[in-house]
């Protein structure tokens, strides 16, 4: 295959509103795997489908996705034809993991230290940092980089997953600092981002991510990440 052949556009997506979205202490009797998406964020994934079905989102598509059960359900819920059968579930697209059954008011204790600490840096006890999750991610984009290079690659790519699962994919795929990580937020639920192919072969994000912190000046290389 060549430079020629790559897919069109690379889409990234979070799942819809989940239990945990809404309730926190639903983690403590719920693995966090097993989550259900809540009737509200069936609703965002058929929206957002409509909006996927446009960029050429569908039965054609190849699919890599975290296998946790609000993905596969927000996935089922695009109606666009995606065959669940041939998803290619990925571990590595993973949530990050914050333990097991987990103690509400311990865990908002952690992430109250992890604003001060840092997202990127901060282990959760028993869990993952951010750093972690990257370092799966760079492990994942070797299979995914063999596969776009295949013959028969189709022109869009979907991956599944989580919202800072997906900041941390662009991140390592766009040689993002830190900084700039840590000054973004996710995607709404089942929102999602396109990485597009340019002229010169490079991929671009449609549109960035938005910030919560603009005191950080993205470098001029990290502002070629999007259009």
């Amino acid at each position: 295959m060549t430079v020629e052949d790559r897919p069109q556009r690379i889409v990234l997506l979070r799942h819809g509103e989940s239990q945990g979205n809404v309730d926190d202490t639903v983690y403590e009797r719920v693995p966090d795997h097993a989550l259900e998406l809540t009737e509200r964020g069936v609703g965002q994934a058929r929206e957002t489908g409509r909006a996927l079905a446009a960029l050429g989102v569908g039965a054609g598509s190849r699919v890599w996705a975290s296998p946790y059960r609000r993905v596969r359900q927000t996935l089922a819920a695009l109606e666009v034809g995606i065959d669940l059968e041939h998803v290619r579930w990925e571990p590595r697209l993973r949530e990050q993991d914050w333990a097991n059954f987990q103690d509400p008011a311990d865990i908002a204790r952690q992430r109250e230290v992890r604003d001060r600490y840092g997202h990127f840096h901060y282990r959760f006890t028993h869990g993952e940092s951010g750093a972690d999750v990257y370092d799966r991610v760079s492990d994942f984009l070797e299979s995914l980089f063999r596969d776009l290079e295949a013959p028969g690659c189709p022109d869009t790519v979907l991956l599944a997953s989580h919202g800072l699962t997906m900041r941390l994919f662009c991140m390592r795929w766009f040689h993002w600092s830190v900084e700039l990580f840590e000054s973004l937020e996710n995607p709404r639920n089942a929102g999602y981002v396109a990485l597009e192919r340019q002229p010169d072969y490079r991929y671009r994000m449609a549109a960035p991510f938005e910030r919560w912190d603009t005191s950080y000046e993205p470098t001029a290389r990290e502002r070629a990440s999007w259009v």
